[in-house]
């Protein structure tokens, strides 16, 4: 992406607090294009899973369950946590993927008034399918890329997701 205007040496060395009003503009342009790229991202994938049956929010949650680093089913209020939302919207999705065959409910060996979220066969095959629309979706957004061009984008995306979170918005 170019720049509208040249920045001085000055500006480039002294940093975002006190970037002039091209670097405010060019910022503000950059946030715009993310914005609409997330947006066409969603888009594009809610459109690969839809044949699958479940919502963009129910592979969320597949995908924690399958992935708990602790090597066991995770509890509801786990899930809650890593999906940044509250307990009740675990229930819900929860309670779809288990009518479709997902995921099953289970108690915990250990405290039986605990439940824990446990992937059924159907729910790994699930898996399976939401990864080849994932790499589709993909695909699709990444067609108008050179290969060259989307090893600089991998290197980029991941100098943004890499940012510590107190320098996180």
């Amino acid at each position: 992406m170019s720049s509208t205007a040249p920045k001085s040496a000055d500006a480039e060395s002294a940093g975002p607090e006190s970037a002039g009003p091209e670097s405010a503009d060019a910022d503000r342009l950059l946030a715009e294009q993310l914005l609409r790229l997330t947006r066409r991202l969603h888009r594009i994938q809610k459109r690969h899973i839809e044949p699958i049956g479940i919502t963009p929010a129910q592979s969320r949650l597949l995908r924690v369950v399958a992935h708990d680093e602790r090597g066991q089913a995770p509890r509801m209020a786990d899930i809650a946590a890593r999906l940044e939302v509250v307990p009740r919207q675990v229930t819900t999705l929860v309670d779809g993927l288990e009518a479709a065959g997902c995921v099953r409910r289970v108690p915990d060996p250990a405290n039986r008034r605990v439940i824990r979220i446990e992937l059924t066969d159907t729910g790994r095959a699930t898996l399976r399918r939401l990864r080849n629309a994932r790499t589709d979706a993909a695909e699709e957004i990444l067609a108008p890329l050179t290969a060259d061009q989307r090893e600089v984008l991998g290197g980029l995306l991941n100098a943004l997701a890499d940012v510590p979170a107190e320098r996180s918005c």
